[in-house]
């Protein structure tokens, strides 16, 4: 996304918006070290000060994270996902743990409510996910993975749950990786039977799906902490 020169009055809430908005568009992802501050006041016609205190605002709302002699770097996708990260940290468990509370009852609605549409779209992630799996590229099985489970919430209509769920897209994906690596064989956790109840509007019978595999994983992690 082009940086464009800012006007002269709300300085800082025109730069945070701009600079929230290239991260949320994707156009500075997870992990990567965004420009340096004189590049960004040039690019945007504002003072480094200004600058300094956009990325700020963004690094306590958990944008972004600025590391001392080595740059800023994007941490999350939205100040949900940032506030996330920080409640949930890396425990696995836990994020398995909201994971479960989330995708039983984005199934039960997306069997509810789900379109034809919709359910083109999520046969078709489950086919690239399936096809993914075989030819082992991981990092895209895990992504694919978690734009599958997060399609299914956005199918269920509730625009809070979604955005609730959008904040954890980094979480998932991780969690996703985490219980794939090394890849279970011979197959990935099996979602054809989820996928299956959505299609065939049984609400409870999806709820089902979505909670057996994630107490499988839940039951994987105690017996590693074992």
């Amino acid at each position: 996304m082009p940086l464009a020169t800012t006007r002269r009055t709300g300085l800082v809430e025109q730069v945070i918006g701009q600079l929230r908005a290239a991260v949320t568009q994707g156009d500075w992802p997870v992990g990567q070290r965004i420009p340096p501050e004189a590049e960004l006041a040039a690019r945007l016609g504002v003072g480094r000060n200004t600058v300094r205190e956009a990325v700020r605002a963004l690094a306590h709302g958990g944008l972004l994270e600025v590391r001392q002699g080595d740059g800023t770097y994007v941490r999350a996708t939205s100040e949900v996902s940032g506030a996330i990260r920080r409640l949930c940290g890396s425990e696995l468990r836990e994020v398995l743990q909201v994971r479960r509370v989330l995708e039983v009852e984005g199934a039960r609605l997306a069997a509810r409510h789900r379109t034809a549409e919709e359910l083109r779209l999520l046969t078709d992630l489950l086919d690239e996910r399936d096809r993914i799996f075989a030819e082992r590229p991981f990092a895209e099985f895990a992504r694919v993975d978690a734009e599958f489970h997060f399609a299914v919430v956005r199918c269920g209509r509730n625009a809070l749950l979604t955005e609730i769920y959008r904040g954890l897209t980094e979480a998932v994906t991780a969690s996703v990786a985490a219980t794939s690596d090394p890849y279970p064989e011979p197959a990935p956790i099996e979602h054809g039977g989820l996928l299956r109840a959505i299609a065939d509007g049984d609400p409870e019978r999806a709820a089902a799906e979505a909670s057996g595999f994630l107490d499988q994983l839940l039951a994987g992690q105690d017996q590693t902490a074992r």
